[in-house]
């Protein structure tokens, strides 16, 4: 697919700067850049390479003013990240999407499937699945029995989605993410632990994509839930009885402990941990390795460190901390000075 700048802009509402009629075919990093890509750039550290990028097109920001010439056409819009994300999104949809059934997969019979779906090599499709239009489904994925998949959602190998599950339309679940395995729920008994039977489910609404690696255990009773439009990034842990807010995002290796409630258009770094039985405010923000042990009511909330505090005052502290080793050598001084100066004053009385 090949597109002129002057199609492009119209499609993202920029203003040309160069040769409306260049033509690009591929995306590339700046840095990168070749002949007949498209390039961006958001970041003024990355400035320095749209001077001898090879891209023929580069979408920048409206208020960037070159210091040198550009050999580049440039598109100017009012944000240049979210510019590119559209124009991923459009060349993304215009590829043809895959659709039959391999020879190689197991249907149960009592499945139903939805029309136009691709389902790969080795999938298994257990009893009383129902799959909406329009799914992929590649090699190896399972989907255990009485578990529904709503249209038009992708599930990439290796992931299983487990028996009773409900998985929303439009979601994404990349490799090897497990939908349903049994909470963590053990009884200490006087011969060891004793498992609790996990009989509830776990829910994915519409709009969700979980990243590779990642893990949603289903209920001890009830649901274990994800609401729509939840992001979650690779080797994430969410326990039995968690729900997850909508529009929340979360890097890698967070984990939240059972029966945690967060709440909507929350944003989690990378290594946050949540303790159990927590609630969690709507738009709370929690820098990476966050440790939070307990509830945060405050809305909009950004807290830092372990156990988490104030984002504002972490830094402070984090600033301190690194003192700590001349400020008590300093204290001990003061003291043994002080000492020194009631001796003295004893002496004269």
């Amino acid at each position: 697919m090949e597109f002129t700048a002057q199609m492009i802009a119209g499609l993202i509402g920029g203003t040309i700067v160069g040769d409306p009629e260049a033509k690009v075919n591929n995306f590339a990093k700046i840095e990168e850049g070749k002949p007949g890509c498209i390039s961006f750039l958001a970041n003024e550290k990355y400035e320095q390479y749209i001077y001898g990028t090879e891209s023929s097109v580069v979408l920048v920001n409206e208020n960037f003013e070159p210091k040198q010439e550009i050999k580049a056409t440039l598109i100017k819009v009012a944000n240049a990240r979210e510019a590119v994300a559209k124009l991923l999104q459009i060349y993304e949809s215009m590829k043809p999407k895959r659709e039959g059934i391999s020879d190689l997969a197991f249907i149960d019979p009592s499945a139903k499937i939805g029309e136009k779906c691709y389902i790969g090599p080795f999938v298994a499709i257990a009893e009383g699945v129902e799959i909406g239009e329009g799914c992929v489904l590649h090699p190896h994925v399972t989907i255990g029995r009485n578990a529904k998949v709503g249209a038009n959602t992708e599930i990439y190998s290796n992931a299983v989605v487990y028996h009773d599950c409900q998985v929303g339309s439009r979601c994404i679940l990349h490799a090897g993410c497990v939908i349903g395995a049994d909470g963590f729920g053990f009884e200490p008994t006087e011969d060891g632990y004793k498992k609790i039977p996990q009989i509830g489910i776990a829910i994915i609404e519409d709009d969700v994509e979980i990243g590779a690696n990642t893990c949603v255990d289903r209920a001890v009773m009830g649901a274990t839930v994800i609401h729509k439009g939840v992001k979650i990034d690779n080797l994430v842990q969410i326990a039995h009885n968690d729900e997850i807010g909508s529009h929340t995002v979360m890097s890698a290796q967070v984990g939240i402990a059972g029966s945690t409630k967060v709440g909507e258009w929350c944003m989690f770094g990378g290594q946050v941990g949540i303790a159990g039985h927590a609630t969690i405010a709507n738009r709370v923000m929690a820098g990476a390795q966050a440790g939070i042990p307990n509830n945060i009511k405050k809305e909009g909330a950004a807290v830092q460190g372990t156990p988490a505090i104030e984002g504002r005052n972490f830094w402070k502290s984090s600033a301190i901390f690194k003192n700590l080793p001349d400020m008590w050598a300093e204290m001990n001084q003061m003291k043994k000075e002080i000492k020194l100066l009631k001796e003295q004053l004893e002496d004269k009385q």
